[in-house]
């Protein structure tokens, strides 16, 4: 009674063009399941026969309407509830995506043995339904008296989700007497490997019996998996002597280690034996191969490999894609992506994981938010953590903070890796406090166990916002979770304490952490440029070479960038010159950029542009901008206002660069030129930086913007201002109005340079903190000319040594002297000197008395010197 209604809701889940679509087949298949046929029951010689043509039957369906059709005549016939027929069904429904209908036909077998619960339980996990699998464990043991057998407990142990449940099917087959079965200890040695136990698997591995190329290969892939390349080849070695020889599932797990320690020659070897025993046509060893070379980086060979395979599937395809995406070649990735589509071949989740950053380096955001909301449409992102956190890191690299917080906040569960992308997301676009925000909502949830990628990110984001104080609180928390000796975190560490003004703290750390890598080196090496220690950073290196260590490029980055904010020319050309000759590193644009500004900073502006018109590569936007800047400092307009065609042809919507030709034509005096700059650029849409400096008081951060009069304290800071400008006058302190790049009154412009933001953060500093206590000021544009001796006076006034970081370095000022040793402020007043004569014959005056107090100061020469 119960099976016309079933049969009517099977052909009524068709539409109607389907149903009548589905009707010759139906037809045919009548005379197969046809109780009035008793004329082909002697074409049938036996029930073995007809289960081998239904069989067949079934593995030849590819559609969910075909296969309900086939369901349905059973159903007519009276054979639904054979379990041979409903066995296939089920397994046949899960292919085909349809838990549901699946799981009827499951529950509507009369009498289930062993082997159809097997095939149920068997059937989620293949589809991915562990959760499903398990229960439906419970259900057989629960609801019938049957005992499982060797066939129940492999896929089951593949479904744990955890070591705990993993080792509640261990004790069942121990009490079952199932451990002897050499699958199912392979399946227990998958499991525990899996979930990190390899003690465990080891153990369980070694009491086997017998061992087959399955259980050997279970061991090397745990070990594998779990980073121990020595105990996998260890196994690997008493496999071959036991005359077992590695198959295509033991060669896919060898080339992933030697991927993941770098060993090409290990990798090229075993290439070799695959070609020797036949195996370079198994689809999972090429699959193997193309992620191998990628991670060597020879995409030439991923590339023939993938084109010699005469069968691909997704995982060859997302391989390929994978490979160009990982190694800086998105377009090609993209490439590859459309002649999959044409292939007809469906992406799947790691297909839109590469996607994401491929569509991140082109900066696709129309392509991106197409990713995002095929993601949607298909409901992955609900169900799949790690395309969530990829989608959250794509709209991060493309700097649109807002998407990824969106798609963070609808991540229905979040593990460490998604909270790490949004605070590196933050830091990355320069939101570092909204970065140390989203660290203390981590820490409330409680669940999250931050690990080494976090304190990474945290303390790049505390080194960026100067945040001193939260910097040594996570140093506190990274020494109780004892990775003070890992490389990655020593090294952000000590790059945090340089870039908050603790130099002394960096070099301690820096010889109590390993430093057999470049790594340390390099941030040790580039703290002490910024502080302006160009000698000591040249004897750190020299320290480098002798304990043997290996620079590489970004070493020499920060090397040219030393010698570059102390001025040591010769130095940083010698530099330049050993890293191509010595170490055969080719140059990039980061080291061009560091030698044009080396040379240029130094006044060797002709040479410096000289250095650029022989580049081999076609120089960008850092290099031209270097040039501009310093002739903007040294007062060179011709070819101040060459670089700036250059530079708006590969950059033109940068603001900065507009300022800096805007600041060259003020300098000049030239003031309806620079006007029609300012209007150009805020016709194009761009908008000048505000100035801001930062202060930390009391564990609150005050930010300060230039002429800012909002804040609760801001007439206690403007009476201070004007009592330290009295006595700064007092010693000789003249304004230098040429650094207020504003046709205005002069009165005006006095006030003007006493409300820079720096100023107003030093004043506050004063007003709110004990005396004599050092004050330390973050600045996101560079210090002015004027603030610099101002500051250097208050540091004389107050006896407290200020310690100001802006954009581009450090300045120490203490007793009236900075760091830098004034080698910015001493190009400045030679730039004065050249443009002398076309000053006022009063401001002249003013001028000339303020560089000579200061040259005398500095260089202890006389007026007539210049």
């Amino acid at each position: 009674m119960w099976t016309f209604p079933f049969v009517l809701r099977v052909m009524r889940r068709h539409r109607d063009k389907y149903h009548c679509n589905s009707l010759p087949y139906a037809e045919s298949l009548c005379p197969l399941f046809s109780t009035n046929a008793p004329q082909l029951e002697t074409d049938f010689i036996g029930v073995e026969k007809e289960e081998r043509q239904f069989d067949l039957l079934i593995r030849s369906h590819t559609k969910m309407d075909h296969a309900k059709c086939h369901h349905a005549q059973l159903l007519v016939s009276g054979k639904a509830q054979n379990k041979f027929f409903s066995t296939r069904l089920v397994n046949l429904y899960l292919h085909l995506g349809d838990v549901f209908l699946s799981r009827c036909t499951f529950n509507w077998i009369p009498k289930k043995d062993v082997v159809v619960w097997n095939c149920m339980m068997s059937a989620y996990v293949r589809c991915g339904f562990f959760s499903a699998a398990i229960n439906c464990y419970r259900k057989f043991v629960i609801s019938s008296d049957l005992r499982p057998d060797f066939y129940t407990f492999p896929p089951l142990l593949k479904a744990c989700g955890n070591v705990l449940e993993g080792k509640r099917f261990h004790c069942s087959i121990m009490k079952l007497g199932f451990q002897s079965d050499v699958f199912v200890a392979a399946s227990l040695v998958h499991m525990y490997a899996r979930h990190g136990y390899l003690g465990v698997a080891r153990q369980v591995f070694d009491d086997m019996p017998f061992r087959d190329t399955g259980s050997w290969n279970a061991m090397i892939s745990g070990y594998c998996q779990n980073g121990n390349a020595a105990e996998a080849l260890d196994i690997l070695s008493a496999m071959r002597s036991q005359g077992i020889k590695m198959d295509s599932i033991t060669v896919c797990s060898l080339l992933a280690i030697c991927a993941q320690f770098d060993d090409a020659l290990s990798g090229i070897l075993i290439h070799l034996y695959i070609i020797k025993h036949g195996l370079e046509f198994d689809l999972f060893v090429n699959n193997a191969l193309i992620n191998m070379y990628a991670k060597f980086s020879k995409l030439g060979d991923a590339q023939q490999i993938f084109e010699s395979m005469v069968v691909k599937d997704v995982v060859s395809w997302n391989s390929i894609i994978a490979a160009y995406e990982q190694n800086n070649d998105p377009v090609t990735a993209c490439l590859f992506f459309k002649e999959m589509q044409s292939t007809g071949l469906k992406p799947d989740l790691l297909t839109v994981v590469s996607l994401a950053s491929t569509f991140a380096q082109v900066n696709d955001l129309r392509n991106s938010k197409s990713l995002h909301c095929c993601t949607l449409r298909r409901g992955w992102l609900l169900e799949d953590v790690v395309l969530g956190n990829a989608v959250v890191d794509m709209y991060a690299k493309l700097g649109y903070v807002d998407y990824a917080l969106q798609v963070f906040e609808e991540l229905p569960a979040k593990d460490v890796i998604s909270w790490n992308i949004l605070i590196t997301g933050y830091g990355q676009n320069g939101l570092a406090s909204e970065a140390i925000e989203a660290y203390h909502l981590m820490e409330e949830c409680g669940r999250i166990t931050p690990n080494e990628g976090t304190w990474v990110s945290i303390l790049t984001a505390c080194a960026s916002a100067g945040a001193l104080k939260e910097g040594m609180r996570i140093h506190a928390l990274i020494i109780r979770n004892g990775l003070v000796a890992d490389v990655f975190v020593g090294t952000c560490l000590i790059d945090m304490y340089g870039k908050c003004g603790r130099l002394d703290d960096a070099m301690s750390l820096f010889y109590n952490i390993p430093r057999n890598t470049s790594v340390p080196w390099n941030a040790i090496i580039s703290c002490h440029g910024l502080h302006g220690h160009g000698d000591k950073a040249l004897k750190l290196f020299e320290e480098m070479q002798k304990e043997g260590v290996e620079p590489d490029h970004i070493t020499f980055v920060s090397l040219l960038s030393a010698c570059s904010h102390a001025g040591l020319v010769n130095e940083g050309q010698f530099s330049f010159q050993v890293m191509q000759e010595r170490y055969r590193i080719k140059p990039g644009l980061k080291h061009y950029g560091c030698m044009v500004d080396l040379l240029a900073r130094a006044g060797l502006i002709e040479k410096a542009y000289d250095f650029i018109q022989n580049m081999p590569i076609c120089p960008d936007a850092s290099v031209w901008g270097a040039l501009l800047g310093a002739c903007r400092i040294h007062g060179n307009a011709e070819l101040g206002t060459l670089a700036p065609d250059r530079l708006f042809e590969v950059d033109p919507e940068n603001v900065g660069y507009y300022v800096l030709l805007s600041n060259i034509y003020a300098n000049a005096g030239k003031w309806d030129v620079m006007g029609k700059v300012r209007s150009f650029a805020r016709d194009r849409g761009l908008r000048k930086t505000p100035g801001w400096s930062s202060i930390e008081v009391n564990n609150t951060f005050e930010v300060f913007y230039t002429g800012n009069q909002t804040h609760p304290k801001y007439e206690e800071i403007y009476n201070e201002l004007r009592i330290l400008t009295a006595k700064m006058k007092g010693l000789g302190y003249i304004p230098d109005y040429r650094f207020v790049l504003q046709d205005v009154e002069d009165d005006e412009k006095e006030d003007i340079l006493t409300s820079h933001s720096e100023r107003l953060a030093i004043a506050f500093g004063i007003i709110s903190t004990f005396p004599k206590s050092p004050l330390r000021i973050f600045k996101n544009l560079r210090v002015c000319g004027d603030c610099h001796i101002a500051t250097k006076l208050i540091s004389v006034i107050t006896e407290r040594d200020i310690i100001v970081r802006d954009s581009n370095r450090f300045h120490h000022f203490k007793d009236g002297i900075c760091s830098c040793g004034d080698y910015c402020s001493w190009i400045w007043f030679k730039c004065q000197a050249l443009d002398f004569f076309l000053m006022s014959a009063e401001y002249k005056q003013e001028v000339a008395a303020s560089i000579a107090s200061l040259q005398e100061e500095f260089t202890g020469r006389s007026t007539c010197s210049l």
